[in-house]
C-alpha cells in the first residue's frame, strides 16, 4: 500500500455522495483484486479522484479500508422484541443474511488477512467488531434483567458462542448455513425455550 500522495486526476467534488463514492470504489477495489491489489492509486482510478484528494480524508490506504468497511457494513439496529429469544434470534437471522447475500465474507477475510500484517490496522479492526458486537450483548443484557437468563451468564462470552457457528460455517468450513440453524444455536446456547404460561 503506497503511502506518497500525488495528483492525478481532478479532484472528487465535496459532500456526502463524493465520499460515499470513494468508500465504494474502495470496497469493489478489494473485492475484485483482493487486498494485494489494493491502493491509493486503485482507489482513485475506481472512483474518478486524484490521489492527492484521497489522502486529504485518508492518510493511509488501511484508514481508508476501514471507513469503507465501517460505513458499509454497520452495526444492526438493537432489536426489542420483548423477549430475549427473539432479540437474539432477530440478530442472528440478519447476520445469516449478512453472510449468504451480501460480499461481506470476502471483503472481511481480505479486512482480516490486512489486519494481521498491519498493528494499527488490527487495533481499528478490534474497535470495528466491538461494535458489531454491542447489539448482540445489550440484548443478552436487558435479558437478565428480566429474569430471562441467569445471573451468572457472561454475556460477552455468550455472544462469542452464539455467532462462532456461523463464522466457522462460512470461513473455515465453506459450508451454507441450514435451515434452522439460528433456533438450534440459540436452544443450545441458551437452553430450551421454558414453557409457556397455563
Amino acid at each position: 500500500m503506497p503511502d506518497e500522495p500525488t495528483a492525478e486526476r481532478e479532484p472528487i467534488s465535496r459532500g456526502a455522495g463524493a465520499r460515499q463514492r470513494v468508500l465504494g470504489a474502495a470496497l469493489r477495489v478489494l473485492d475484485e483484486h483482493g487486498l494485494a491489489g489494493f491502493s491509493m492509486e486503485a482507489v482513485a482510478r475506481a472512483a474518478g479522484a486524484s490521489k492527492a484528494t484521497l489522502y486529504r480524508h485518508w492518510p493511509t490506504a488501511g484508514a481508508l479500508l476501514v471507513a469503507a468497511m465501517d460505513a458499509t457494513f454497520r452495526p444492526f439496529p438493537p432489536p426489542d422484541t420483548g423477549h430475549v429469544r427473539g432479540d437474539v434470534a432477530e440478530l442472528l437471522t440478519a447476520f445469516v443474511t449478512l453472510l449468504r447475500d451480501t460480499p461481506f465474507p470476502r471483503l472481511l477475510a481480505a479486512f482480516i488477512d490486512a489486519a494481521e500484517r498491519d498493528p494499527t490496522l488490527a487495533a481499528l479492526h478490534a474497535d470495528l467488531t466491538r461494535r458489531r458486537r454491542e447489539p448482540m450483548v445489550a440484548a443478552l443484557v436487558r435479558g437478565k434483567e428480566r429474569g430471562e437468563l441467569p445471573d451468572r451468564l457472561d454475556p460477552e462470552l455468550t455472544t462469542d458462542l452464539l455467532t462462532s457457528p456461523f463464522f466457522y460455517r462460512r470461513f473455515v468450513a465453506h459450508q451454507p448455513v441450514p435451515a434452522g440453524l439460528v433456533d438450534e444455536v440459540i436452544a443450545g446456547v441458551l437452553g430450551p425455550e421454558p414453557p409457556g404460561p397455563g
